[in-house]
């Protein structure tokens, strides 16, 4: 499996990613994956993974060198815990999360194979129906989710989708 872990600073999805993925080859009995980290921050290396750090996701230039990386394949699963410096505005943040997301969703368009998967992390709000209907447009399955470690009156969620469909205007 090849995941793309986006906003992936300080890692910890990462690591998860490169035990899932095999990505070291430590199970010389099952297939060794890949893991890109992408991040606008400083990332310590994760040993597995290929860290693109001090790199801003949603410019075309880190997404062509996230391409590069991939030297043709497509990835199985996209994952965003990308999330803007909160300026205390809700609505404000909220539209600049749903930003990122729309980012990712149409990136996933490009890199995702069929059947991939794609998890974004979204602060909730008025956007939020028109994020999902984006997804449900390339995606057999999508639901919002709510992380048990998440606070009750937090209003982050993530939005899973499952089973992309690629369709050809996603091929250009």
């Amino acid at each position: 499996m090849t995941v793309i872990d986006c906003g992936a600073a300080p890692g910890s999805w990462s690591q998860v990613a490169v035990k899932h993925v095999n990505s070291l080859g430590q199970d010389k009995s099952a297939l060794q994956g890949f893991v890109i980290s992408v991040d606008l921050q400083y990332m310590v290396p994760v040993p597995g993974a290929t860290i693109l750090s001090d790199r801003d996701f949603t410019s075309a230039k880190c997404q062509k060198e996230i391409l590069n990386h991939l030297r043709g394949q497509l990835a199985d699963v996209v994952l965003s815990d990308m999330a803007p410096n909160a300026t205390g505005v809700k609505s404000l943040d909220h539209d600049i999360i749903i930003k990122l997301c729309m980012s990712v969703t149409d990136f996933s368009r490009v890199v995702l194979k069929d059947s991939g998967s794609l998890l974004c992390k979204l602060w909730q709000g008025q956007d939020q129906r028109q994020l999902v209907d984006r997804m449900a447009a390339r995606f057999g399955q999508v639901k919002v989710v709510k992380p048990l470690a998440s606070r009750k009156d937090s209003a982050e969620v993530f939005v899973l989708a499952k089973d992309f469909k690629r369709d050809k205007e996603d091929e250009t």
